[in-house]
């Protein structure tokens, strides 16, 4: 088993959570976040919405080290091992955009999952 986390914009969810929909994943978690990449969080929230924005400098006259934080979501999926190549490329197609900020996709082992309302242990327990 493997768990997918997604970090996306936040106005790809409804898209990202579609395409997931659609594609028979239907079971996810969705968190909000903030955070920042290579980019240092300039452009700030306002990148979000205009990804041109991540082009301004931030201000260099400023005392001391400003970081600013952008938010995101993060979605989070437990699956097969075999629906990893699938639920990525799902991501892909509905967040990428081409610019700075799209997001990351993590693909991590799941060591075991436990059901708790049967104590169903392993693949079991996602399907």
């Amino acid at each position: 088993m493997k768990e997918i986390v997604a970090f996306v914009r936040r106005h790809q969810v409804p898209a990202s959570k579609k395409a997931l929909e659609d594609a028979g994943f239907p079971a996810l978690t969705i968190q909000s976040v903030e955070g920042r990449g290579k980019q240092g969080g300039i452009g700030g929230w306002a990148a979000e919405i205009d990804p041109e924005l991540s082009k301004v400098k931030p201000y260099m006259d400023a005392p001391e080290t400003r970081i600013n934080w952008i938010p995101k979501r993060m979605l989070t999926l437990i699956i097969q091992d075999k629906e990893v190549e699938k639920v990525v490329k799902v991501l892909l197609e509905a967040n990428q955009t081409g610019h700075m900020g799209d997001g990351k996709i993590f693909v991590c082992p799941v060591q075991d999952v436990i059901r708790v309302r049967t104590a169903e242990t392993g693949e079991a327990a996602v399907i």
